[in-house]
């Protein structure tokens, strides 16, 4: 019968401290709002987003005016030209998206890749990369997008940098020059499994 009470007591305990613990860590959130827990992504988050309309890019070549449609309702990565010319590291980081989308595998179909020109506008035979990839859609931000971009980023954009689109056209995520692609490919495999759209 003792034994009996002991465990009845013990269970009592448990069952008081699973709805205190978990009630106090809630009320500890709320008096503290500065609380963030340790994020898991490799990326930056672009705080606040980025939003854009699908009339703020511009297809350069055909390929890209034909398939600019291609943008809405996909993740996105976009490599971003900031100058004139496109140097080792910017091209490197081109390459790097074109091989992340093929590890991708089934989820290859939820992606696109794209490469916006903040300057100028680059002809065919810009650049050796320029006519072989020929499935890169090639696009011009409007004036407004670009300011925006400018502003968000910090004002001069380094070469090589990866931002990442959501299907809605919200520009939400941004990587580092020379980014590695296979922390990348985790951040959007997590963003993939939990999207309901794209």
């Amino acid at each position: 019968m003792t034994k009996q009470i002991q465990k009845n007591h013990r269970t009592i305990i448990i069952l008081a401290l699973m709805t205190i613990i978990p009630f106090s860590f809630a009320w500890y959130l709320t008096t503290d709002p500065d609380f963030r827990p340790g994020s898991t992504n490799k990326g930056d988050l672009v705080i606040p987003v980025i939003t854009m309309e699908r009339t703020d890019f511009t297809g350069v070549d055909q390929f890209s005016k034909d398939n600019i449609s291609e943008l809405g309702g996909h993740w996105v990565m976009l490599n971003i030209i900031p100058g004139k010319q496109c140097h080792k590291v910017c091209v490197d980081a081109i390459h790097a998206t074109k091989q992340l989308r093929l590890m991708l595998n089934k989820d290859l179909t939820r992606t696109r890749r794209a490469v916006i020109i903040m300057q100028g506008k680059q002809e065919p035979g810009f650049q050796p990369w320029w006519d072989a990839d020929d499935r890169l859609i090639k696009v011009q931000p409007s004036a407004a997008l670009a300011n925006k971009i400018r502003q968000q980023l910090g004002g001069e954009i380094a070469q090589g940098s990866l931002l990442l689109m959501d299907p809605l056209g919200n520009i939400m995520m941004q990587y580092p020059p020379g980014f590695d692609p296979y922390d990348v490919k985790r951040d959007l495999k997590k963003l993939l499994r939990i999207s309901q759209i794209g």
